[in-house]
């Protein structure tokens, strides 16, 4: 019986060895609770990274939630937010009783699109924060952002959770806005396996998230509490995991990059198969290698490609499902909504971790090949995937 072949996935935790020590000391010192010395150095360590003071939580979700809070986001309140991003971008503004208005991409960076903002701001007067992520490890273009932030007096919380070490005109994203949210799900450029890191601008907001991730616990001995809190704080064992995976993050966005680019090189000949734009504002970390397929072009669909690879125990996925195309929100404002849709009809995300070896890429890329030349592998998973 053949074995088979060993399973590529599209982004996995890479861990470096350093996590271990900082790790079995947590255990040696039973600091394994939501306090300890390794949860206060990673939240220092990481402000030397971003330029930030923040509290480190238990994902980049919950960063994004008490970030909205922060920004006093309520019942009734309208926060702009991208089509083209993952639910949990989304989903805190209904955590708080406000409601999403969705603004679609620019093609330059798949981020979104500044002319869309004004156009939203301009028409929908509820409309009291901003939500810009970051997509796929590449800044969105803030400087006019922040410009129709400042002339409508609306505040803009940048959702980081896919472009830790990606940087906008040599500046860390999110240190030009007041709130901004970082994820550490096993996915991203590092782990913590599960946490998130909210930072801002001024301290002050910080020690308030802190207080409320901590279930608003009022000081002192007694349990008391005056206002809502959450069980939000990251644990003493994952921030160490954290600390050894922060040493190791310009190697890891090296290999990301580097990734991207072989596949690039290797692909340079087939038509219509392209990657993810690189935007001449920032560096763009390649957290995951997007690729635009053109089928006519190719001689072979993006679903063809994605089971192709399945096939050969590769994972592979398309790229996010707009929010205005999701059930969950039908309904919400929308404002655009060609680029993130033809996006999601065309593009996708191949094998990106950082611990990809050179052996398994090339798994991938003849496996890509494979498909694009062979006539009857051409038509194989004709069928569209639900976007």
């Amino acid at each position: 019986m053949v074995e088979p072949a060993k399973r590529i996935y599209l982004s996995a935790p890479h861990m470096s060895g350093l996590e271990q020590g900082y790790v079995n000391e947590a255990f040696a010192t039973n600091w394994l609770s939501s306090v300890g010395p390794n949860l206060d150095a990673f939240e220092r360590e990481f402000e030397a990274v971003v330029g930030l003071s923040g509290v480190a939580l238990a994902s980049g979700t919950a960063a994004i939630h008490l970030g909205l809070q922060l920004l006093d986001i309520g019942p009734g309140d309208e926060v702009i937010c991208p089509s083209f991003t993952f639910v949990a971008t989304a989903n805190p503004i209904r955590y708080l009783g406000g409601a999403p208005v969705f603004v679609d991409s620019e093609r330059t960076s798949w981020n979104i699109d500044p002319n869309l903002i004004e156009d939203a701001l301009k028409q929908r007067p509820r409309i009291r924060a901003i939500i810009v992520v970051h997509l796929f490890g590449q800044s969105a273009d803030m400087a006019p952002i922040l410009e129709l932030s400042k002339k409508y007096s609306v505040p803009v919380l940048e959702d980081c959770a896919e472009a830790l070490g990606t940087t906008y005109r040599g500046r860390h994203v999110g240190q030009d806005s007041p709130v901004s949210a970082f994820s550490f799900n096993g996915n991203k450029i590092i782990t913590t396996t599960g946490g998130g890191m909210l930072v801002a601008r001024d301290r002050a907001w910080v020690e308030k998230a802190r207080f409320w991730s901590t279930q608003a616990r009022d000081p002192g001995i007694g349990y008391s509490h005056t206002q809502q809190g959450y069980n939000y704080r990251l644990s003493n064992v994952l921030a160490g995991i954290g600390r050894g995976q922060l040493q190791v993050l310009p190697e890891r966005v090296a290999a990301r990059r580097r990734i991207a680019f072989r596949y690039q090189a290797a692909f340079a000949d087939l038509d219509g198969l392209s990657l993810m734009p690189q935007a001449a504002w920032g560096l763009h970390t390649n957290w995951l290698s997007c690729f635009v397929v053109e089928s006519s072009k190719l001689g072979a669909s993006r679903d063809a490609i994605i089971e192709a690879l399945a096939a050969e125990n590769i994972e592979a996925r398309p790229v996010w499902k707009p929010m205005h195309r999701q059930p969950l929100f039908k309904g919400c404002p929308m404002f655009g909504g060609g680029v993130s849709e033809d996006l999601a009809a065309s593009a996708l995300c191949l094998p990106s971790s950082s611990g990809l070896t050179d052996a398994e890429q090339s798994r991938v890329i003849d496996t890509v090949r494979r498909l694009v030349k062979s006539p009857r592998l051409s038509s194989f998973g004709s069928g569209a995937l639900s976007v």
